[in-house]
């Protein structure tokens, strides 16, 4: 049985990644949005009716949103508070979780575009001691079939984040939970969400560029995004000022969790904190394609594994799954519909953010939970997806990714 934390992980990150959990859950207040951007009355209308119907539906603590179109603000505010008494704004600054998945799939292409790597090189290249490591290439770990099992399923992992939210992991304690697990399938045969592909990654990229993880990512993506609010703050919990606190029942009593321990989320260096400006400004480039070649870009964010994988009937493999056009993921990005997306969802915080091509529009989203938001497992479903896709549905409405339940 899952524990409250492995449920949250599961469905918060894999299982929100794996099944596109564009839901409701929550609750909140209804203090006024001092918006910006250059939306027209009734489409402001719209935006604020239905942002105020999930902070009381979806029990919000909070809520902080940003859209733009051709790079220009049609609307930005937050509403709700952060801490008690503290309004929520949109500089506040929040964790990113997978969204460092997307920055590091944006390195590699642009490494793979200055002919320092192919995505075809094999992992042995750089790590020949690895489990299979003749066999996975840098392909099979950027778009999720490589085989390798889940750290994040690991009895292990949630028994310990249970006990103790606030441990630092390294990568190679997590390497090796990941590795001590049974494969999911051969290398290249289906599609799994597994976060051991991206530590992986980042043990990469610090061969390639000879230098920690959080440099070389400043170099080919925090740098030419001209990200002002992204950092990886020394490697520690820290969040800078001002920040959007969370608060989770996950270990059975509403506490706040903000400074719980992100290390078992990603790569060391690339476990970060954002800004929803950030959030927008670097899915807008990853989702246009400007900073890459056009081949690149294909590789980045087109549905190249249309129809690929499958679901595993004997249940061994839970985030196997059959890529559609729904739901399938590029390389560090997930592809709904027409939308080239990312979320986040843990410690009681979820975040996510799409850019459609078509219209150069992008919304992003970030919500933190009231108590209401919670089960009575301390489970809850990632609420910024279910904002991301009511918003989206009134800025492109032809074009709105479809709802679909998680498991």
């Amino acid at each position: 049985m899952k524990t409250p934390i492995t449920t949250r992980a599961l469905r918060g990150v894999a299982a929100t990644i794996a099944a596109s959990a564009l839901l409701l859950a929550g609750c909140g207040s209804t203090n006024p949005m001092a918006a910006t951007g250059n939306a027209g009355a009734e489409t402001r209308a719209k935006i604020e009716a239905a942002l105020r119907d999930a902070m009381a539906t979806d029990h919000l603590r909070a809520v902080i949103v940003r859209i733009t179109a051709n790079g220009e603000d049609v609307y930005t505010a937050a509403l709700g508070e952060s801490g008690d008494g503290v309004p929520a704004t949109p500089d506040m600054r929040f964790r990113n979780g997978a969204f460092a998945f997307t920055y590091i799939g944006h390195a590699f292409a642009r490494l793979a575009d200055a002919g320092k790597v192919s995505l075809d090189d094999k992992l042995a290249r750089w790590f020949p001691e690895m489990p299979r490591a003749d066999l996975i290439s840098l392909r099979n770990l950027l778009n999720m079939t490589s085989g390798y099992a889940d750290y994040v399923y690991q009895p292990v992992i949630s028994d310990t984040l249970m006990a103790n939210p606030w441990k630092q992991w390294t990568d190679d304690e997590l390497l090796a939970i990941g590795f001590a697990a049974p494969p999911m399938f051969a290398p290249g045969t289906n599609w799994a969400y597994s976060h051991t592909n991206y530590i992986i990654l980042g043990k990469v990229l610090e061969k390639i560029g000879e230098r920690p993880l959080e440099q070389v990512l400043q170099e080919h993506v925090i740098g030419p995004m001209g990200l002002t609010a992204t950092s990886n703050n020394g490697r520690t919990p820290t969040i800078p000022e001002p920040i959007l606190r969370s608060y989770s029942a996950e270990r059975g009593t509403y506490e706040e969790s903000t400074f719980w321990s992100p290390s078992w989320t990603t790569a060391q260096g690339a476990v970060q904190t954002t800004s929803i400006h950030d959030v927008t400004r670097s899915m807008e480039i990853v989702g246009s394609g400007t900073q890459v070649s056009p081949d690149m870009y294909a590789q980045q964010v087109k549905p190249n594994l249309l129809g690929f994988g499958s679901k595993d009937l004997t249940g061994q493999c839970l985030p196997c799954r059959k890529m559609t056009t729904e739901l399938s993921y590029g390389l560090g990005v997930v592809l709904t519909g027409q939308w080239i997306t990312q979320t986040k969802n843990f410690a009681g915080a979820g975040a996510s953010s799409g850019y459609l091509p078509s219209k150069k529009l992008a919304i992003s989203v970030a919500t933190t939970y009231r108590p209401a938001a919670f089960k009575s497992d301390g489970s809850y479903v990632n609420s910024s997806s279910s904002v991301f896709n009511r918003l989206a549905t009134i800025m492109a409405p032809a074009d709105a990714p479809s709802a679909r339940p998680p498991g």
